[in-house]
């Protein structure tokens, strides 16, 4: 009888944590290819956002190219034609164009 008891108690399997591994491993490979990333992106594009400036040609997200006019703390009057000028959130800005104009398509 103490022999069946020794022998169960030698087959132990693996402790419980090791079950885990793999799930903290999944997680650790989704922050660093795809979390950490995209916060850095967001992070810089907050950057440019906040240095809007007046006389800067902007890309708003919905895709209207225009040169903004005022800039306050939220929003950014943009002017898109000659004498037609909208008010954009600064969180939609897009891109601010170079001075040299949009790059040619190649």
């Amino acid at each position: 009888m103490l022999d069946i008891l020794a022998a169960g108690s030698a087959a132990a399997g693996p402790p419980a944590w090791t079950s885990l591994l793999p799930v903290v491993g999944m997680v650790a490979i989704f922050w660093f290819l795809i979390i950490r990333p995209q916060m850095r992106q967001q992070k810089a594009h907050r950057e440019k956002i906040a240095g809007v400036s007046k006389g800067d040609q902007v890309v708003t997200s919905g895709g209207i190219v225009g040169k903004v006019l005022r800039v306050d703390d939220n929003y950014a009057d943009v002017e898109i034609a000659p004498g037609v000028k909208v008010k954009v959130v600064k969180s939609t800005i897009g891109d601010i164009i170079p001075a040299g104009g949009m790059p040619a398509n190649d």
